[in-house]
This record gives C-alpha cells, structure tokens and sequence, in this order.
C-alpha cells in the first residue's frame, strides 16, 4: 500500500439494501446519498442501488449530478428550493422537492413552469427544524392540491430520537404522526434508519435509509452485527517509518504522549489532512495486521503515530486499518465523540477511492 485508501465494498452497499428491504418489505425506499452518499461516492451508490425506488438529496447540483449520469429513478430535493428560479431546473430535470415554508408554496402558486412537479409537504411531529405544524400543513396542503404546478403531494416527517427505543419525545411524535396520518390521508414517509430497523409502524409506505445503507445501525440498544450490516467502506492507510524510541522519549507536536519504557512506534500515513478525526482520543484503536493497537500523541495532517506493543510481525509498507472491516466505524466515533456519519463524510479528496465490485 503507497498512500490513504478508502476501498467501498458495493456487494455490502448491495447487502445492507436488501436489509433494508427485509426491515420494511411493503414500502418503497428512497435511498439517501446526500453529501456525496455520506462520503462513499454519490454516482458509485446510486448506479449500485438499482432497486432503489428514489433517491435523497441536500443540494440541487447533487440532484443534477444524478440526472447527468443517467439516473433515471426519482430524486427528492429533501430541503427544498430557495428561489423561484431553481423551480423551473427542477421541473425540467424530473425532480421532486420537499416543501416545509410559506414562501415555497407561493413561489410555486406565482411561477410558470414547464411542468408540474411532484411534492412532499413536511409536517413537523417534534423535530424542531424543518415543517409545519399540523394545522398549517392542512392549510398549505389544501393550496398545494389546488396548484396548477403541483402534480402529486406525499407528506414526510423526522424523527429526532428513535435511535433511543425509550427517549420520551418518541411516543409524542408518534402520536403527532399517526394524527398527522389521520388528516393527510395519503403517501407518508417517516423511516429514517433507526426507524427502518427498531420501529415497524412507522414504514407506512416509504422509507428513507441512509447510515444504515453505509453499514452503521445506529441504534443506542443494538450493535451492527445485530442487524446484520456490513461496513462499506474500510480506510486503510500504509505504515511509513517504525522506529525504537528511548523511554521517556516524547512522540508527536505538543509530547502530550511520553514513553513508559523503550518502545516500538510507528508512523502511519494518513492524518487530518485526509479527514482522520484530529480529536480523537490518545488510545484510539487501529488495526494491524487483524491486532488492535492504540494511537499516541497528536494526529498531524499527514501522518499519526501508533503504540506498536504487544503486536507482531509489523513492517514498513503494512496497511493500517483506520475504521472498517474489522474495526467498526462507530468505535472510532465514540473515541473521537463524534459519530459515524462525520467520519465518513471526512474523508477528503486526496484520499485514493477504490470500489470493489
């Protein structure tokens, strides 16, 4: 190995789709792949999950970069627009959009555009980001049934804490949602992926998986082994110096890490220049060889140093393995307080990319 890999495994993005699939066999999915299919490569995914029923997106120029690689399934623009001049972009492109403010309904009621589009009406249940409270989502969806630029209306909501199975605000907004369901009788999507896997009444008849596509569950009371999901992408990086340090000796910018005893240490090619969390606990395992070792001193921009200890047959040029098969990503997320969809959303430009068919 010569230099950071993030090799994507496409038969584990295939497998963890049909998860999914099983999770929730009665409802069509919109596979998410916002933020470049949170990190994996937004054309790769979307040209792999061909059973995919639509696609997610946080930005228009991802929805047009679909279009232009030939993705012909439908793609829902999840914030919506801003101006009334993406609408006719979107109309022409076959693209749905998520409406959650006023203003989106009057720019839709005031522009003439080549086609009508499809929309989907967000209710907030409990989230407190994007939507509208039940009563005005009646209001705006009576005005978006009577559009002439509207062809088709589904409602979508957005859970805030179902990856805890006993957090109170779950209960209210699954009460808000089933009300919701009552007075906007229709197509209703609410699964995000802790739904898809913990929660069965809320498939109705869309989905929306997005970590657990990338083979995270995410879920506080059930591991990814539980659920079966398998990593899809493995970071690895090359070992580029071992060297025997003096104890006492200190290791790295600011010697937060000083040496117990005479020690191995080695230098591995990848730092947060390449998206590798810069705040990642000292003690943050890595893999070796199929044996964990801890990270020591500070991550620098192009390279971490590793407490070689205890780990055998170890040579320059052997692959380290920063998160992935082997090591889940949401152990490094937990070193790093943070969680996994950062990670992967991390991993900058001049890291190699290799899919693996």
């Amino acid at each position: 190995m010569n230099e950071p890999t993030a090799f994507i495994d496409l038969a584990a993005l295939r497998h963890n789709f049909k998860q999914v699939k099983q999770c929730a066999p009665d409802a069509k999915v919109i596979a998410m792949v916002k933020s470049n299919a949170y990190g994996h490569g937004l054309i790769q995914v979307a040209h792999t999950l061909k059973d995919a029923d639509a696609f997610g997106v946080a930005r228009l120029r991802e929805a047009l970069h679909l279009r232009e690689a030939a993705v012909t399934q439908d793609i829902v623009l999840m914030p919506g627009f801003l101006h009334a001049d993406q609408l006719a972009i979107i109309s022409v492109n076959n693209i749905q959009a998520v409406i959650h403010n006023v203003d989106q309904v009057e720019m839709l009621e005031q522009t003439e555009l080549p086609k009508p589009i499809s929309v989907w009406l967000k209710v907030d249940t409990g989230m407190g980001r994007l939507g509208f409270d039940l009563d005005m989502a009646v209001a705006m969806n009576q005005r978006l049934q009577q559009c002439e630029n509207v062809e088709h209306v589904r409602y979508l909501t957005h859970f805030a804490t179902v990856d805890v199975a006993d957090h109170p605000t779950n209960a209210l907004q699954f009460s808000g949602l089933a009300n919701a369901v009552q007075q906007l009788p229709g197509e209703w999507s609410a699964a995000k992926s802790a739904a898809v896997l913990n929660v069965n009444h809320s498939h109705h008849q869309w989905v929306r998986p997005g970590i657990m596509l990338y083979g995270v569950a995410a879920l506080a009371h059930k591991s990814t082994e539980e659920c079966d999901l398998r990593p899809v992408m493995t970071l690895q990086a090359p070992i580029i110096s071992i060297r025997t340090l003096k104890k006492d000796s200190p290791v790295g910018y600011g010697s937060t890490f000083i040496c117990p005893e005479d020690m191995p240490v080695a230098v591995v090619g990848i730092g947060y220049g390449d998206g590798y969390p810069r705040h990642a606990a000292q003690g943050t395992p890595v893999l070796i060889n199929g044996q964990l070792a801890p990270r020591i001193g500070r991550v620098c921009m192009d390279m971490m140093m590793v407490d070689l200890r205890g780990i055998d047959n170890v040579n320059v040029g052997d692959a380290v393995t920063l998160w992935g098969r082997g090591l889940p990503a949401e152990m490094i997320a937990k070193h790093a307080e943070t969680i996994a969809y950062e990670l992967f959303c991390s991993v900058t430009k001049r890291v190699h990319f290799e899919y693996e068919r």
